[in-house]
């Protein structure tokens, strides 16, 4: 899989003074700093791991079809995450929906 935005267009200094002359903070941080984006690579290497590696795709079209469906039924309403107590993602936007309604 290729990404499509490299991160280095978040770390030029021309973007980091745009965002500084809105008053925004940058959603990464330094160059080299691992965490920094740890939940997306953790993402794609399950996605990988899971799913992609396991198929093959005769078209683009074919794997962007796959891929959603795998993210939309699977990873998203069935999937069990350690991050939030071993509950699908789907379940856990619920109840905070609930919450955030009722506050």
């Amino acid at each position: 899989m290729q990404r499509l935005v490299e991160l280095a267009n978040y770390m030029s200094a021309e973007f980091g003074r745009t965002l500084d002359r809105f008053g925004l903070r940058r959603s990464a941080g330094r160059t080299g700093i691992c965490f920094d984006n740890a939940m997306a690579e953790s993402f794609f290497g399950a996605l990988k791991n899971e799913r992609v590696s396991r198929v093959t795709y005769l078209t683009r079209e074919v794997a962007r079809q796959d891929i959603t469906r795998y993210i939309e039924f699977w990873y998203n309403r069935k999937r069990l995450h350690s991050a939030v107590g071993y509950r699908p993602p789907r379940e856990v936007h619920a109840e905070y929906e609930k919450l955030r309604i009722a506050a």
